[in-house]
């Protein structure tokens, strides 16, 4: 079964595309072992699958005996040879051209991942598939996208070959605006303002472009949540400044790079009216609440990935998109894709991605350990049970072989033969100090229990712009965690940033209230002997989230592809010492004295 056609010639058709997936997730098993043997037959020669004696064998049962699964780790040596310049057929066929880059946020660095026009393709494939199931429910027509994107800063490797964040080499490929353009739903930012090299300085115009186009604007997106978060409040700080430019017709001197201030003097002209039109929609919201659907009234729907860390965000994406939908978007990572929305009326807690059997080869291996307490033996795409959970295996067209993911996945129901699988969180992101295990979901969960404390706390703060007193709920504005293990005992450490000032008391109660709230029992039998020190919860001063991603930022990833570590390790330790030296309240949970 062919992909969806790359180029966008012809007019893209959302119905052929719904009629392909349709076709190709009836028959999923047989599409899984075509599919392989493509892989296989494209890269059979290459260095590393002919250590593992194949043979030329291209079924799912040699595959499987001969080719071992692997981490990351064990495959960096031959990537780095690849962008190291080496051109011998190593992991794949065909030369490699690109590297893509982790956010590297989880281990303190970027990894080295390869990408190529195959990567692309099922990009498209998985872009277009998601969209003509969501056009059925969220028609947009001849609109614009108000997509808070950035690329990063990009660089040739040793070998000359091209190397940025994935989300980067997606938007630098043509496919991805012509995409775009079929879709009805272009960027209303121009390349400049994408590609910029001061992400700060490029938000700022997103947000002026957006407003520029505000009847335009049918979708509010960006990769992940956070970013729509991150970019409305920012509006928020410089709204009247915003209006101002608007008025006059005028940028603001804060947007210094020539290439941004050329592209955007072509798009902005004196509008006093629209500049009122905002300004007295601006002072008419309480407390910011519905502001997207306020500034852009013909918004369909926000759109980003909304699963896993980005969870936390979903509060306050609500609040700032009052009644209009949020779908999340689909499952992938920077090794390549698994799985599109397919049911985008269901709300991002529930959402699920129906995996397309044509990208790539896909295992999943159960997290129920065997009697004997060793792991489970991996099963295929159509052997997956429902309600049972596993981790990811991959095998792409890239030169990924049996490649362990680190997601875990529940299997929530199947779209003809194809499992839907809900993501749950990352496997190796686990605060872990005795025989305790909470992962990711663990901590959000804990997190979200202990912040509803603080909703009885009211924050009084005044809009200088307007003279207002507003009203605003004290909230946390994010978080992340650490183990100190070199405490005695080790103990949990939470970091929270929040929107003002908490009382004394209500933060104590805050820290018992987590501590109490990771029911994983080996954490609390745990705490009740002693082997687990008292948790700890240290608030930081505003804006050191912010630090952790301008650091990011400056290592090269891309605001796009920025997650917050939610657990900072000992690979870490540059974002646990911005963490640590903006703490300004430490309080140790007295839940089990």
């Amino acid at each position: 079964m062919k992909m969806v056609e790359g180029s966008d010639e012809k007019k893209f058709d959302p119905q052929e595309v719904i009629e392909e997936f349709e076709m190709l997730s009836k028959d999923a098993g047989r599409i899984q072992e075509e599919t392989l043997q493509k892989i296989l037959e494209q890269n059979g020669n290459t260095e590393y699958l002919q250590q593992w004696g194949l043979n030329g064998k291209t079924d799912p049962v040699s595959f499987k005996n001969c080719v071992p699964l692997v981490t990351h780790k064990d495959l960096e040596p031959y990537i780095h040879r690849i962008a190291d310049g080496d051109l011998t057929p190593i992991l794949t066929g065909k030369p490699i051209t690109t590297i893509s880059l982790s956010s590297g946020t989880t281990q303190g660095k970027p990894k080295f991942v390869p990408f190529n026009e195959e990567l692309m393709e099922s990009t498209m494939q998985i872009f277009k598939t998601s969209f003509a199931f969501r056009n059925r429910e969220f028609p947009v027509v001849n609109g614009k996208a108000l997509q808070f994107i950035y690329g990063s800063k990009q660089f040739k490797t040793k070998g000359g070959l091209a190397a940025g964040t994935a989300t980067t080499n997606v938007y630098r490929n043509s496919q991805f605006k012509k995409t775009m353009k079929a879709m009805q739903t272009p960027c209303c930012s121009p390349d400049e303002v994408i590609f910029g090299p001061d992400f700060h300085q490029s938000l700022y115009c997103h947000l002026l472009c957006g407003l520029i186009f505000h009847n335009e604007v049918q979708v509010v997106s960006s990769t992940f949540a956070h970013s729509i978060v991150h970019a409305f409040r920012k509006f928020e700080q410089v709204w009247q400044e915003l209006v101002t430019n608007i008025r006059e017709g005028v940028l603001s001197t804060r947007v210094t790079v020539p290439s941004i201030r050329a592209a955007m003097s072509k798009l902005l002209k004196p509008d006093p009216e629209l500049a009122d039109t905002i300004y007295n929609k601006c002072i008419r919201l309480s407390n910011w609440y519905g502001l997207i659907p306020e500034l852009f009234p013909n918004t369909r729907y926000i759109y980003g990935i909304m699963t896993g860390s980005m969870e936390p965000y979903l509060k306050k994406l609500r609040h700032y998109a009052g009644e209009l939908p949020l779908l999340s978007a689909d499952y992938g990572s920077s090794e390549g894709w698994i799985g599109a929305n397919v049911n985008p009326q269901l709300p991002p807690e529930l959402v699920t991605y129906a995996v397309l059997p044509n990208i790539g080869y896909f295992e999943f291996i159960p997290l129920e350990e065997n009697l004997d307490g060793l792991e489970a033996m991996p099963v295929g795409l159509t052997e997956v049970k429902l309600g049972e959970e596993y981790e990811i295996v991959v095998t792409n067209f890239a030169g990924l072989y049996r490649y362990r993911l680190g997601d875990m996945v529940k299997i929530k129901g199947f779209h003809n033969s194809t499992p839907e699988l809900q993501f749950i969180c990352r496997r190796n992101l686990l605060l872990s100090i005795n025989i305790d295990k909470n992962t990711e979901k663990d901590l959000q969960l804990a997190v979200e229990a202990a912040a509803q404390l603080l909703l009885n706390e009211k924050l009084e703060v005044v809009d200088f712009s307007s003279q207002l007193l507003l009203n605003e709920k004290l909230e946390v504005v994010d978080f992340s965690s650490h183990v100190n293990a070199s405490a005695d005992p080790g103990h949990y450490v939470i970091f929270w940033e929040l929107n003002g000032e908490a009382s004394e008391e209500i933060l104590k109660e805050c820290c018992n209230c987590l501590d109490k709230s990771f029911v994983d029992a080996g954490y609390v039998s745990s705490r009740k002997v002693n082997a687990i020190g008292a948790l700890e919860l240290r608030i930081v001063k505003r804006g050191t989230f912010h630090k952790i991603l301008d650091h990011f930022v400056g290592l090269g990833a891309a605001v796009s592809q920025f997650k917050t570590p939610r657990c900072v390790g000992p690979m870490n330790l540059s974002v646990l010492q911005i963490l640590s030296s903006n703490v300004v309240e430490s309080y140790f949970s007295t839940a089990f004295s």
